[in-house]
């Protein structure tokens, strides 16, 4: 079925950037351009009493120890050795003495995966892209308090505000309040004048226009002083001019910011009138303690705010900082200055003034996000300047002649920072793997949490709330449900991120009413003012919009405009979701928390065995299953020329490529990636072209699901409540059928008391429960397990006990052998039933037949491999050659590379030659023909395939050598045994399916076939949804996908339907006539028990239904007995434990309300924290009594315990029982 009906309106002409572009691009800047720039940035580094300078050279990356796959399997972390070369130069007074360079091992760096993940200690996970307050200058009103807020990207906050009283404060570090004026003295602005003529003008004019102006300067007169910032009015006008005062000189201003600063002019202490005074005093006020001397406070002070080491504004601070003040500072300049600083006052006296609103701290415009290059670079630099810090201590303390920069770099360092930022940062997370796209949004995530950022606490609604400026940038739709919405977010599908981390949305230059071929990536701050159409306003061939007025946005307001109004077009109408989100046909019909809900639940979609493509999709699906790296892509042209279930061949012009397939891998999350080919030998495939297909995807088209006949009517009160009745034809068929595969280990421990074995001979097992496994006590693959199956025979050794007269009779008859161990195997978790289907052994190189036999296996393995490589490439670089030589005639005598001859001179170059021909070196005595052309190209050709046969000769070396050491293991760790176990998982009651448009439910009955409802021509449904669960919930786009996907199923094609930008229900309308059925949608359809129509007409149609991962296999559990709490003596709680069902305090009223008094206290005690009474009613079950009366609970001590802990002397004494009748 290859007919594709796209019932777009508007066919996008704009290429959608890569989906996984967000994470490699940064991890690929940091590579190649951050490293460098921490290193030139710290470096040299000189000791404070020492004479030595350390300087950094260069750096280099080294090579992979592991494949990525072979990271996962041996549990190691996929990176490479970073190596630096440093330069030690030792100075004796000012003369260079001498200079060592080495190059050091400094750590071993993570390396990103192809598909923008890591491998940390064999485990998948992603680090997620942090948003948070860009660094720059905010204005803001609080409790009256006008504030401008100094943000550095790394350094403590600096804070203005102007108080109700409107006096100005300075705030540093969060801390104290500090008079401005006093702050501006620190700073060497001493005089009020100064001061004053920082913000507003200062000028000298005529007494009778100083009227109603404030003085600028002090005027004594007879003994008394008028003091700067006096109101010149009437009287003092009069005593002025009385005095023959003519002129005067004023503040040329009447702004409210005059009488702040003069309000704090006369709060200030006049009498601190030096630089040093003003520091002591804030140094004070900051530390509580005075300063050691005057100067030290000075320097504290410019230091906190003017050296880049304290108060680094980097490079996108000083971007915004020069956008918010008009300023023109170069970018690389990222310290602050004194003419920032006037400038953010003068800014902060212009908003008190109200000439501008304050910032909006939630547009995007004031956010930025911190993707993974970034968050590495501010790790490798805290890592180095630690690095930097332990350097100097060990330079102080070494004073040898043969110091060398070995002896003064400690590498651990550095790795444990970056280790420690992998595996335990709130950013760098377990990998989603339960399907392709699940893994994909999860790369693409946008996190407000994390250091640095918000907390689920503190965070307010408005932050999580959706702002006009997400439009095109973050989805609006895709965030989870429950404490963290609005947190965490999804990047648009058009979106990119910048190199100063703002979001940036392309759009389609607009100019005089005409669409331009040109587009533009915009920041939220470039847009704010611009008016923007929507991607589905109509244009002609030439792009002249066609309607006299345009719906558009401008800001948070929708205008209806003239064409000649608009400046910028959306490139398409899903550039505002995210792919999730853009996978949900009629989005536009669906309300916003089911669509919230839909985008979700599909990344909880289970990989079926055997999924379909959509039948109704949005043209997103094909997009996203090549970008999220699961399928096999050709990496170059060629001919297909071998194809299995584990291998394609494809004969390019440059030789075989051979491409591997991943054959029943476990998932994260425990689901199977397995990828299939869909070339066959023969088949000529482009570069890009799809050679496999991965799971969750068919012919290289994302399917999560299956397309099933849905039919919306109750069904005898089994759909109540969102539940879903299925068919059992779903169940025979295999239809929601899905493979889990489960891994388990098992450690062999060096203990005190010797190490522990795997063995097949266990203590006190039966034969019975060993028949599958082999003689060194490992399952077999292929076999079939269940609950407490041995998986790995293991034994630890433990202690003598001292044994009883009998014990010691029992072991002189049977000779026991193996007394002092005890069994501790690994065998199967409850509820777990499979088939062994892979076994993995990693162990240290010792001599015990297990690892003999894993080695030589290993051995074997690489001997073939690279026997097979080595082969194929010979056999290509012959055939080329056969190419170029045959028929030719030998120049000179050809040698092997042991100089024996070959081929002698005059000799013809025949097939015999070429099929001999198995030597890596060949030469010529002087060349190969007497054809200059041909013997340049064998002779390169020669050189070419001669390196590349070495190569693998040296790589084989490499893997042998690698043997030889056998694996990486933590300390104490002799073995570990990996069995993985495949589950097939058919679809069952308790199942929870859904659809994509929000509507999820549970299975509630398999109804065999026969009984199912069915339609005129006798064909039953699938699927039998309620109703009711369709107007309330307001996701009527599920009942459109239904139709459009009965008449897609009549009429063998696919419906490509975008969001909003999609079929018409006048489109779906015109289908189901074309198809001969209903144009509502509704039949009468016939209840398969009796055979008689249901009274009213029905829905019925094609619905795409998903399977996902909360399986009731999973969920189910039972206990009989099992673990206790070490205080309360009480069960433990969850299927994790094993644990028993709690009965809390509305449970026990339930049961007080029946009266059930003996279940009551059996419940309390003996199922519960009972201990004595508990074995005691075990031993009664065995012995056939009757129950013993329960006891004192162990929780009834615990209060005791507590209370006397309360000094309450309680004690417990049990009440003599009366004789009297």
């Amino acid at each position: 079925m290859n007919n594709i009906i796209d019932f777009s309106k508007n066919k996008v002409k704009f290429e959608m950037p890569h989906l996984l572009e967000v994470q490699t691009e940064s991890y690929k800047n940091f590579r190649d351009v951050s490293l460098k720039r921490v290193f030139s940035e710290l470096f040299p580094v000189t000791g404070i009493h020492t004479k030595y300078e350390l300087r950094y050279i260069s750096h280099r990356l080294g090579t992979p120890k592991y494949s990525v796959q072979e990271s996962i399997e041996k549990g190691v972390t996929y990176s490479v050795p970073l190596r630096v070369t440093f330069q030690l130069l030792r100075r004796d007074e000012d003369k260079l003495h001498s200079v060592v360079e080495q190059e050091i091992y400094l750590c071993d760096l993570p390396l990103m995966t192809h598909r923008g993940t890591f491998v940390i200690n064999g485990v998948e996970r992603v680090i997620v892209n942090q948003i948070h307050r860009s660094p720059g200058v905010y204005f803001s009103v609080e409790n009256e308090n006008f504030s401008a807020m100094v943000i550095p990207y790394q350094g403590q906050w600096l804070e203005f505000i102007v108080d109700p009283q409107n006096i100005f404060y300075a705030i540093l570090d969060r801390k104290k309040r500090i008079l401005g004026t006093l702050f501006l003295k620190s700073l060497g602005y001493l005089k009020n004048e100064e001061i004053v003529g920082l913000f507003y003008k200062i000028k000298t004019v005529e007494l009778n226009e100083a009227k109603n102006c404030f003085l600028a300067e002090n005027i004594p007169i007879d003994n008394q002083n008028i003091e700067f910032g006096t109101l010149v009015d009437d009287a003092l006008y009069e005593l002025l001019s009385g005095r023959g005062i003519k002129k005067v000189q004023i503040i040329d201003s009447h702004d409210k910011g005059v009488s702040i600063l003069l309000n704090t002019l006369k709060k200030d202490n006049p009498n601190i009138s030096t630089i040093e005074e003003a520091a002591r005093k804030i140094y004070s006020t900051l530390r509580s303690i005075p300063p050691p001397t005057p100067e030290h406070a000075v320097n504290y002070i410019h230091d906190m705010l003017f050296d880049k080491n304290h108060f680094d504004l980097g490079e996108v601070g000083r971007f915004k900082l020069n956008q918010r003040l008009g300023l023109k500072e170069d970018l690389s300049k990222t310290n602050f200055t004194k003419n920032d600083l006037i400038c953010v006052l003068r800014e902060l006296l212009r908003f008190v003034n109200g000439e501008f609103e304050a910032d909006d701290i939630d547009h995007l415009g004031n956010r930025r996000v911190r993707r993974v290059g970034e968050l590495l670079e501010n790790q490798f630099k805290q890592a180095i300047n630690q690095l930097i810090q332990s350097i100097k201590e060990r330079a102080a303390l070494m004073d040898e002649e043969d110091l060398s920069p070995q002896d003064l770099i400690n590498p651990h360092l550095v790795s444990n920072i970056l280790m420690k930022f992998f595996t335990t940062s709130q950013l760098s997370q377990f990998m989603e793997q339960t399907n392709p796209i699940s893994e994909m949004t999860h790369k693409r995530r946008i996190s407000s949490l994390g250091l640095g950022g918000l907390t689920r606490q503190t965070a307010g609604f408005e932050v999580r709330d959706v702002h006009y400026s997400h439009y095109g940038r973050i989805c609006p739709i895709e965030t989870p449900e429950g404490p963290n919405i609005g947190l965490i977010s999804s990047l648009s599908s058009y979106a990119k991120i910048d190199e100063y981390g703002f979001i940036v949305s392309p759009y389609w230059e607009v100019k005089d009413g005409v669409v331009k071929n040109k587009f533009v990536y915009l920041r939220a701050d470039e847009e704010e003012n611009k008016t923007i159409a929507q991607a589905n306003t109509p244009v002609d061939m030439n792009g002249r919009i066609l309607t006299d007025k345009v719906l558009c946005r401008r800001r948070g307001e929708f205008p209806l405009v003239s064409p000649q109004e608009v400046d910028y077009m959306d490139v398409s109408p899903e550039q505002v979701f995210s792919p999730t989100t853009s996978l949900i046909p009629f989005l536009e019909h669906d309300d916003a928390d089911r669509a919230l809900m839909g985008s979700n639940m599909q990344r909880q979609a289970v990989p079926l065995i055997n999924p379909d493509i959509p039948l109704v999709q949005t043209g997103m699906e094909r997009h996203i299953a090549r970008d999220s790296g699961i399928l096999l892509i050709a990496e170059e042209d060629g001919v297909v020329e071998y194809v299995d279930a584990r291998q394609i061949i494809v004969k390019t012009n440059k030789g075989k490529k051979k491409y591997h397939l991943a054959k029943f891998t476990r998932s994260n999350q425990n689901t199977c990636i397995h990828q299939r080919p869909i070339v066959k030998i023969g088949d000529s495939v482009k570069k890009g072209e799809i050679l496999a297909d991965g799971y969750a995807t068919k012919e290289g088209v994302l399917a999560l699901g299956k397309n099933v006949l849905v039919a919306f009517l109750p069904y005898l009160g089994y759909n109540f409540e969102d539940a879903i009745v299925v068919s059992e034809r779903l169940l025979k068929e295999d239809t929601f059928t899905s493979i889990h595969i489960l891994e388990f280990d098992c450690e062999v421990r060096e203990t005190k008391l010797g190490p522990e074995e795997i063995t097949r001979d266990i203590p006190g097992v039966p034969e019975s429960m060993c028949k599958d496994l082999d003689e060194f006590g490992i399952v077999r693959i292929g076999a079939e397990v269940g609950p407490d199956d041995i998986l790995v025979g293991k034994i630890t050794p433990k202690g003598e006990t001292e044994l009883t007269p009998e014990e010691r009779l029992m072991r002189a008859i049977f000779v026991e052998k193996s007394t002092n161990v005890r069994d501790t195997s690994l065998r199967v978790e409850p509820g777990v039933e499979g088939v062994v289907i892979d076994v993995r052994v990693l162990t240290r190189r010792t001599t015990d037949p297990l690892a003999k036999k894993v080695m030589e296996e290993r051995e074997k393995k690489i001997k073939q491999e690279f026997a097979e490589m080595y082969n194929e490439t010979l056999s290509t670089r012959n055939e080329i050659l056969k190419q170029l030589l045959l028929g030719q005639t030998a120049a000179s005598t050809i040698r092997d590379e042991k100089e024996r001859v070959i081929l002698k001179k005059g000799q013809d170059f025949n097939e015999e030659f070429f099929n001999n021909l198995v030597t890596d070196k060949i030469t010529a005595d002087e060349q190969f023909t007497n054809n200059e052309k041909i013997n340049e190209k064998v002779v390169k050709l020669i050189k070419e395939y001669e390196e590349l046969l070495q190569q693998i000769k040296a790589d084989q070396k490499i893997e042998q050598e690698k043997l030889l050491r056998g694996d990486e293991l933590p300390y104490g760790v002799l073995k570990v045994v990996k069995v993985y176990i495949a589950q097939k998982r058919k679809i069952s009651v308790g199942d929870k399916m859904a659809g994509r448009h929000g509507n999820k439910g549970v299975v509630a009955k398999i109804v065999p076939e026969e009984d199912m409802p069915y339609l005129a021509d006798g064909t039953p449904v699938d699927i039998v949804l309620n109703p009711l669960g369709v107007p309330s919930r307001m996701n009527v786009g599920q009942i459109l996908e239904t139709h459009l996907g009965w008449a897609a199923n009549k009429l063998k094609f696919y419906a490509i339907s975008p969001v909003f930008n999609g079929a018409t229900v006048d489109e779906i309308k015109e289908k189901l006539r074309e198809a001969g059925l209903p144009e509502d949608g509704q039949v009468t359809l016939f209840d398969g028990r009796t055979g008689l129509p249901f009274d009213a007409k029905v829905t019925v149609g094609y619905m795409y239904m998903l399977k996902l991962i909360h399986m009731v296999d999973e969920k189910m559990h039972a206990r009989s007995s099992g673990p206790y709490s070490l205080i309360t003596q009480q069960p433990l709680g969850g299927k994790a434990q094993f644990g028993g069902q709690r009965l809390g305090e509305m449970e026990v009223w339930a049961l007080e309300a029946y009266g059930a008094a003996y279940t009551l206290q059996e419940m309390l005690t003996v199922k519960s924290d009972d201990v004595d009474g508990r074995a005691a009613m075990y031993e009664a079950l065995i012995r056939g009594k009757n129950p013993p009366k329960p006891r004192a609970p162990a929780s009834f001590n615990v209060l005791l315990k507590e209370l006397q802990g309360l000094c309450l002397n309680v004690s417990f004494e049990k009440k003599e029982e009366s004789n009297e009748a």
